[in-house]
């Protein structure tokens, strides 16, 4: 017998309002973007702001569509084509489960394209500020994932292993907290230490570039952890899905690094 640690049995649904219900998911992203929203604000509270309160107001709407439509697209089209191309409709069924940390980043990366434009500020400005508070919103996700007991880790015989309710009898990694703590409080840390220490001495778009490599390397970090998604299992040697989306963040992070180095 393994030393394992239990499984904190908690209901998906944190409230049920009758037919309603409200799931840990759900506010994990609520929580995510509501956060987000308030640290911009906080950022923008000196003598030359880049967005006003109704701008910081007005973006959140965009920011919530270009997560969600992002991340179901990229989850669609990234993970399970042929499974979608075959019921189209139920790449709609959004409560169903089924959402792509990447392919939300680039509606994100959409929706700043578009508000940048259409206030007439500079995007890699938004971008960096958007980039800083990221790491909360990935912080809550995983946090749900767990709570849902998915994307479970590998089998383990570390002595805070957990046996999760849908990962068979035997136990394993508690990946999804491990990745909370890389892609969401690290990565955070990381992003708060170097705005500050680097102001003034690299240009708009430094901190963006700094989070896409930073978030590949956490995912590469953390993908060993994690149990593959059973439809799509190890790829080329021993790779994962998830590995090889992260891999094009880190060039392009490195790329934006190097671009915007100096002011």
């Amino acid at each position: 017998m393994l030393p394992v640690i239990a499984f904190p049995t908690i209901d998906p649904v944190a409230i049920s309002l009758g037919p309603i219900a409200i799931r840990w998911y759900a506010l994990a992203y609520i929580a995510g973007l509501l956060l987000g929203w308030w640290a911009v604000r906080r950022m923008n509270r000196g003598p030359a702001p880049l967005l006003s309160d109704k701008d910081t107001d007005d973006f959140l709407g965009w920011m919530a569509l270009g997560v969600v439509l992002g991340g179901r697209l990229g989850y669609v089209l990234f993970y399970q084509p042929g499974h979608y191309l075959a019921d189209p409709l139920e790449a709609l069924m959004i409560w169903k489960g089924g959402m792509s940390f990447h392919g939300g980043m680039l509606g994100t990366a959409a929706a700043i394209i578009w508000f940048a434009h259409a206030k007439a500020i500079p995007t890699m400005a938004l971008a960096d500020q958007i980039a800083r508070v990221t790491p909360i919103g990935l912080f809550f996700g995983r946090i749900a994932n767990f709570v849902n007991g998915e994307l479970y880790g590998r089998v383990s015989d570390v002595s805070w292993a957990m046996v999760f309710p849908h990962g068979g009898p035997l136990p394993r990694h508690p990946s999804q907290l491990y990745q909370a703590a890389l892609e969401g409080i690290a990565l955070l840390i990381v992003l708060a230490l170097a705005a500050k220490g680097s102001k003034g001495r690299v240009g708009h778009g430094f901190l963006t570039g700094l989070f896409l490599a930073g978030y590949a390397v956490a995912r590469f970090v953390g993908e060993p952890f994690r149990q593959p998604d059973a439809f799509l299992g190890f790829l080329a040697f021993g790779t994962t899905m998830g590995q090889w989306l992260s891999l094009p963040m880190l060039l392009v992070g490195l790329g934006v690094m190097w671009v915007f180095r100096r002011p």
